[in-house]
């Protein structure tokens, strides 16, 4: 009953945390259109304080650690293996997440002769920093990239997802890449992001403005039609029909774009638990070995997507 209780009161109280910010955006914007701008924006680049509690509590598999500076904030990372002398696998993590969420694909990608490589991004896991954005999670990833060299395949989940896009399009060499319900569009991010904390889709897009002068690029440059073209290399996508923080159609923009890609379909899995399972693990390895997985999505003027 006590544990019962406790839910329940937990629940509660996130409704009401909730519905206090959206209230606080809605009002704000009213009152004072710049402030509500700039307090959404940076709530838009902050992660969840969780990234760095569950990178602290979870075993490593026998890492090892170090860390390297970048712009000026210490980037850790982890290696399995050898990299110099194996062929390895680069696994980037998602929004509010960590490196050692990837560790049920450890032991596979290791058995599979794969060295590994992971990283927590700025402001996540044990990696330093307050803020970050796609920007800096592509520009990491590809320093990651420079330091341990070309790799058999690059893994990126969400957000990473995107990042393993940006990266590819931008030249980062690898043979092939896995992304996991990644996020192909930063427009319908924001406005996403903006429903959930309540702010009114006229000051979004005043966010998105602001971070384009901020960053120096336009969110076009990180939109999967646009860079998914520009890409040689083979890739498997795979997303969730059911998932409900980034939709299946994202992952099917990718795959659609993509001259050389395949589109995976799970069912029940969501935006999370597919990072983690193990047909989607396993899969990923049969692709890895230059198997045939998913199917192929096809698009022409009179046909918006297919399967050939």
């Amino acid at each position: 009953m006590s544990t019962t209780l406790s839910r329940i009161s937990t629940t509660v109280r996130s409704y009401l945390q909730m519905a206090s910010l959206r209230a606080s955006f809605l009002f704000g914007g009213w009152l004072d259109a710049q402030a509500t701008v700039r307090r959404a924006g940076d709530l838009f680049c902050t992660p969840f304080a969780s990234s760095r509690t569950r990178a602290a509590q979870t075993p490593n598999a026998d890492a090892v650690e170090d860390s390297f500076e970048l712009d000026g904030r210490r980037i850790h990372t982890y290696v399995w293996g050898d990299p110099k002398t194996q062929p390895y696998v680069l696994l980037a993590h998602g929004w509010s997440s960590h490196a050692t969420r990837f560790l049920p694909w450890i032991g596979r990608l290791r058995g599979a002769d794969y060295a590994v490589v992971a990283f927590d991004q700025p402001a996540h896991g044990l990696s330093s920093g307050h803020r970050t954005n796609l920007l800096d999670f592509a520009n990491t990833l590809e320093a990651v990239a420079r330091r341990f060299g070309p790799a058999a395949a690059l893994i990126g989940h969400s957000l990473g997802g995107a990042a393993v896009a940006t990266a590819l399009a931008r030249g980062v060499s690898a043979e092939r890449a896995v992304l996991i319900a990644p996020a192909a569009d930063p427009i319908d991010a924001a406005m996403r992001f903006a429903g959930l904390i309540g702010l009114p889709q006229r000051l979004c897009q005043r966010m998105i403005a602001a971070f384009e002068d901020h960053i120096g690029f336009s969110f076009d440059a990180f939109q999967a039609h646009f860079n998914a073209p520009r890409i040689a290399h083979p890739a498997l996508i795979v997303h969730d029909v059911e998932d409900l923080e980034v939709p299946w159609s994202e992952g099917e923009r990718y795959a659609r774009f993509w001259p050389d890609s395949r589109l995976l379909s799970t069912q029940g899995l969501g935006h999370n638990r597919i990072a983690q399972d193990e047909g989607v693990i396993a899969a990923a390895l049969r692709f890895l070995r230059g198997e045939a997985v998913g199917e192929r999505v096809v698009s022409s003027p009179n046909l918006p997507f297919g399967i050939a």
